[in-house]
């Protein structure tokens, strides 16, 4: 009997997302800026302004910090090989 596809993997096409949880939950990979380093660098940027700093006054701040997020278990059911040399932050395996 076939095994059914998780619901994020229901067109068997391989998929990018942008969020991590996603190729946690079975997308095929997530590349993103890094939430949690986003979160940190925006209490800095609020303790200037409650510092007295002006908004208007700061620079705008990009993303320095991406994370590349790869479900090896998805890639193997689509049939898509992933290379070993590939860096990614984080394998699902």
């Amino acid at each position: 009997m076939a095994r059914a596809l998780p619901p994020l993997m229901a067109s068997g096409k391989p998929t990018v997302g942008t969020y991590p949880d996603w190729a946690r939950a079975g997308l095929l990979m997530s590349y993103s800026a890094d939430l949690l380093d986003d979160f940190r660098r925006a209490g800095i940027y609020a303790a200037k302004i409650l510092g007295g700093e002006k908004p208007g006054d700061l620079p705008i701040e990009q993303a320095s910090k991406f994370i590349l997020v790869v479900n090896a278990r998805t890639a193997r059911r689509l049939g898509i090989g992933v290379p070993t040399t590939m860096l990614a932050d984080e394998l699902i395996e």
